[in-house]
């Protein structure tokens, strides 16, 4: 059984987000995902998912990429999208089945809600395929670097960060070659019961929490080894720099919000 990760892998290219400094694409990025909120009418969904399509190819990231790592979270979003269609009581009733109630609301909801979480996915998407981990780690700790006058661990948020993305495909690995001698013994995740399938998931979540705890301890012994000091001063080799792109990137950000704040 193989477990592909997509999501938060690195896509290598030479496009004009790839170019982009780090620290530019997470503010965008979070802008974004915190702008999709304010999306409450067709216009602004059209108005955010031609903006995320332009992005895309920006990227020159293929079709098939972008499908394989959107797919496990649509999976999600369109149980959501269930849930809202049949939890919402107010609006015009359209039809019944005994006491489950279908509205104009209801359906207004599953669209809109799920379609508008698909554009932040689009731009997390897009900001994890476009930058490396230690990209995204510079770009954190330099963010982040402000508040640790306040006592803030900045530096150390950003190195947790950059490991969590770092594990992601080696954890994956781990879970296939469970599954695997899982069902070699017979012990099979998609047989049997549904109470059967729970029981069949604890040993491969065990397995799989201790071998994140094996590799958490041996990382510290590799830090410990390397005299790492949090906190302490060190260069870069390519150091951050903000260029004319970068803040025509920031501009074209700040209309695209003004422009979802103007159409609600």
């Amino acid at each position: 059984m193989a477990i592909r990760i997509t999501l938060g892998q690195y896509y290598s290219a030479d496009s004009a987000l790839h170019r982009l400094d780090p620290r530019t694409k997470v503010c965008v990025a979070i802008t974004i995902m915190v702008a999709v909120f304010a999306i409450n009418t067709p216009v602004q969904l059209a108005l955010g998912f031609a903006c995320m399509l332009g992005a895309v190819v920006l990227a020159h990231i293929p079709a098939h990429r972008v499908i394989e790592s959107l797919a496990p979270v649509c999976v999600m979003l369109v149980v959501l999208g269930v849930f809202n269609l049949l939890l919402t009581d107010s609006g015009e009733v359209l039809t019944a089945l005994g006491p489950i109630r279908i509205t104009t609301d209801g359906v207004r909801a599953a669209f809109l809600y799920s379609l508008r979480l698909v554009i932040g996915v689009l731009a997390a998407m897009l900001l994890l395929l476009t930058t490396t981990p230690a990209q995204l780690t510079d770009a954190f700790d330099a963010l982040l670097s402000p508040l640790a006058r306040v006592g803030l661990p900045a530096h150390e948020l950003a190195m947790v960060f950059s490991l969590m993305l770092r594990f992601i495909p080696t954890l994956a690995d781990e879970a296939s070659a469970l599954v695997d001698a899982q069902t070699a013994r017979g012990g099979a995740l998609g047989e049997g019961s549904p109470i059967k399938r729970v029981r069949a998931v604890v040993p491969l979540v065990v397995a799989l929490l201790a071998s994140s705890l094996h590799h958490a301890n041996d990382l510290s012994r590799a830090l410990d080894a390397r005299c790492y000091e949090g906190g302490g001063a060190r260069s870069h080799w390519h150091p951050l720099r903000m260029r004319g792109r970068d803040w025509a990137a920031l501009a074209l950000t700040c209309c695209y919000v003004a422009a979802l704040v103007a159409l609600g």
